[in-house]
């Protein structure tokens, strides 16, 4: 990085508003764009909701008129953005399509991050959700399969496989086990509150997704499957959400909120192939840096602080999406049977018999239909044994290798 955040001219904050014509995208060829191309659109349309949804309880609990009117014009260009982001995807590509898209970036992302992650306890719960969020793109390619003969393969390229991670049934815990312990964001790694920031956001609008078009499905068992992941997503929201400080002012999140903004748009632009594309993420990381430097002066006449001693004037190492196959095998091998007990990441072994996990475990999937086991099983009936794509060879874990039956890891 060849530039300082807080000394970046960026794009005056009265030139950013833009007309229809140039926020009315001509989406991209679903069957010619690269899967990561679509993938940091997901997850960039997921973080310029995230602001705007921030954004707007922020107004709601302020006093001061010219802050809410910051807030408000600020809060304009970020739906700006979000608009012109999120109008790439084409309507030739299905609700279902586009869930391949959100999973497979659930997936990378999550990888990524938890590679690099310096926090152990945040590297922790990134493992955790990694693996339930593989199971996802697993359920749901096989649903595109059966219902629409398209394989998933020709949506992720050959960048992520498809096959079983911890299954959907076994995901479901009681809300009190899916709260974390948060960090400091002031003595934290920046890279570690880049990552709980962005990881939040992205399951957020994954949440948000499934919850607007999980009942649009056309058949009972795929609105049962959105309706049955989309609640896995709460929990992971759940997750995430706890890992950030809640000691941290509105207007300190609001420039963590930015900064984290500009640092992801600089991170798409650095393995961004398509030149149209990279030059968005480029203007919008030119006007999330004058976002920035507004927020340390709105930090500095109100709060009397310099944001500057939290947020570092280069950028954290990039966030880049890429294949991470091994490394998912790799948590697969070591954490499939894993559930949570409080805070901590425990085997399901360890757990006794009388844990809120079993009976949460028998309320939600106690009338013998559960959607995620159904997908699967009406695709071996009908094709014969389940859709994946092993490139690497067996699954790690021998007791899912099996292609003709359903599988589970955790004993009904």
């Amino acid at each position: 990085m060849d530039f300082n955040v807080w000394q970046e001219k960026g794009i005056p904050l009265e030139k950013q508003i833009r007309n229809w014509g140039t926020l009315n995208v001509e989406p991209y060829s679903k069957l010619d764009v690269d899967p990561y191309t679509r993938t940091r659109g997901i997850l960039m349309n997921g973080i310029e909701v995230a602001s705007a949804l921030f954004l707007h309880e922020f107004a709601r609990h302020v006093e001061d008129m010219d802050l809410k009117r910051d807030l408000a014009m600020v809060r304009r260009v970020e739906q700006q953005q979000q608009k012109m982001v999120n109008w790439m995807i084409p309507a030739a590509e299905s609700t279902l399509e586009v869930t391949i898209g959100y999973e497979q970036l659930a997936v990378d992302l999550t990888a990524y991050e938890a590679r690099t992650e310096p926090d152990k306890y945040v590297k922790q719960a990134l493992d955790f959700a990694l693996i339930e969020d593989f199971d996802h793109l697993y359920r749901y390619s096989n649903l595109l399969e059966m219902d629409d003969g398209i394989k998933a393969e020709r949506i992720v390229g050959d960048y992520t496989e498809i096959m079983p991670g911890r299954p959907t049934i076994d995901e479901h815990r009681h809300p009190f086990h899916s709260v974390r312990k948060h960090v400091n964001c002031k003595t934290a790694d920046p890279l570690t509150n880049m990552h709980i920031l962005t990881i939040t956001a992205a399951e957020q609008q994954t949440m948000n997704y499934y919850m607007n078009v999980g009942n649009r499905y056309p058949s009972m068992l795929g609105r049962g499957l959105y309706l049955e992941i989309g609640q896995i997503e709460e929990q992971h929201v759940s997750h995430y959400e706890s890992l950030a400080d809640p000691n941290c002012t509105w207007l300190e999140m609001m420039a963590m909120h930015d900064y984290n903004e500009a640092y992801l748009y600089w991170s798409c632009m650095q393995s961004e192939p398509d030149p149209r594309v990279k030059q968005m993420w480029q203007n919008h990381m030119e006007m999330e840096l004058t976002h920035l430097q507004h927020d340390r002066e709105l930090v500095k006449r109100i709060e009397n602080k310099d944001i500057a001693e939290m947020l570092p004037a280069e950028f954290p190492q990039p966030t880049i999406l890429q294949s991470n196959k091994d490394y998912v095998r790799d948590i697969l091998a070591k954490q499939i049977d894993f559930s949570a007990d409080g805070t901590e990441f425990v085997p399901v072994s360890d757990l006794p018999k009388s844990h809120r996990f079993y009976s949460y475990q028998k309320t939600v999937n106690g009338n013998g239909f559960v959607p995620s086991q159904e997908v699967i099983k009406e695709h071996i009936e009908r094709r014969g044994q389940d859709y994946r794509v092993e490139t690497e060879g067996p699954h790690p874990v021998e007791k899912l290798r099996a292609r003709h039956e359903v599988a589970e890891v955790i004993p009904s």
